[in-house]
């Protein structure tokens, strides 16, 4: 998957329903992020340990329930070692409890349109019923790492520790320190599940998402995720076709206030293409060389679309820069007081 454009590059059995061990933290690194976003939490919040946080098996840091540790240093056990302990801890903190966490976590997975996807909990361990996909690892995927590029400071962590140096940290994603541009995700492996993995990775602006679901072996999930970012390096490029706020041109107006406006695109706009078509991509601009006051700021004036080989690739809008008033005759009036105290001068 395209992470800009969640465009599908290669896909094979994506909707099958199987068990994805510590990948299903990527929805509660998430839930966590957005947590953090909205100010519920902070990332110095000291987050103690409960009993079951510290019951837990599995990949852990063995959390004691004397113990807090801060919000940046559990997303650092779990975005670096998987910590099952830190992940309940976390779901304990926001929601109160691991259960209505989960709740939460299956209540973003609709709106993200995973439906493929069933939480049991917040941390992988299997469970009947625990089920997704590798199309809706993918989704959730670019949903973290897209709005929150901040968690990338976590997941392209090779090596750290905690408690004062005390505990050693090793990532579990093995692409972070062999594959060039690896920026995460996660890693998840049980004796039911085999070995899951969400690859990210970027270069020269084109940024993918390759999943694994029961692979074999370790080695086979980190081989394999090579291969499908390898393909879509290898195959695709990204190309900006345009730039929020950059001036597309300077229309006249009529009967404004000011004589004319800047027309401006709304957003950035690009689009994924195969390797070597960038040089026929055209550009069809449709836009009025004359409009009539007022003008509102952000107004649509016209919009681009930007072909290749008569294929629509991406579409923005065009608008306006500034609001621009009709002019009346109280404003009539002042630009000739003001004109004529020019002259004066």
């Amino acid at each position: 998957m395209d992470q800009k454009t969640g465009n599908i590059l290669y896909e094979y059995n994506s909707h099958e329903q199987l068990r994805p061990a510590s990948v299903t933290k990527v929805m509660t690194i998430l839930l966590i992020m957005e947590a953090l976003d909205n100010g519920i939490i902070s990332l110095e919040d000291q987050v103690p340990c409960s009993e079951k946080a510290s019951s837990m098996g599995g990949s852990q840091i063995w959390l004691d329930t004397t113990e807090t540790l801060s919000v940046h240093e559990m997303l650092k056990a779990i975005c670096v070692v998987s910590a099952n302990d830190c992940c309940v801890a976390m779901s304990e903190y926001i929601s109160g409890s691991e259960e209505l966490f989960v709740e939460q976590m299956n209540k973003r997975a609709k709106e993200l349109g995973m439906n493929d996807t069933c939480f049991k909990n917040c941390h992988g361990i299997d469970e009947d019923g625990h089920l997704t996909s590798s199309h809706d690892i993918a989704i959730m995927s670019r949903e973290l790492i897209t709005k929150h590029l901040k968690i990338t400071e976590y997941t392209t962590i090779w090596m750290d520790s905690l408690r004062n140096g005390e505990s050693e940290l090793v990532n579990t994603n093995k692409l972070i320190r062999n594959y060039e541009g690896a920026t995460g995700l996660k890693t998840g492996s049980t004796s039911t599940a085999l070995f899951n993995l969400s690859a990210t990775a970027t270069r020269d602006n084109l940024s993918l998402i390759a999943v694994i679901m029961r692979g074999e072996t370790s080695a086979i999930r980190f081989s394999e995720a090579q291969k499908l970012l390898d393909y879509g390096f290898s195959n695709f490029e990204y190309v900006e076709c345009a730039k929020k706020d950059d001036i597309v041109k300077t229309i006249n107006v009529d009967k404004g206030i000011t004589s004319n406006v800047d027309a401006i695109f709304e957003s950035d706009a690009g689009c994924l293409i195969k390797k070597g078509n960038s040089k026929n991509i055209t550009s069809n601009i449709s836009l009025d060389d004359n409009i009539s006051a007022p003008i509102t700021k952000g107004q649509k004036l016209g919009e681009v679309i930007y072909s290749v080989n008569e294929e629509t690739i991406a579409k923005v809008n065009i608008v306006a820069k500034e609001e621009v008033k009709k002019l009346n005759l109280i404003n009539m009036c002042a630009r000739t007081i003001e004109n004529w105290f020019t002259l004066c001068r």
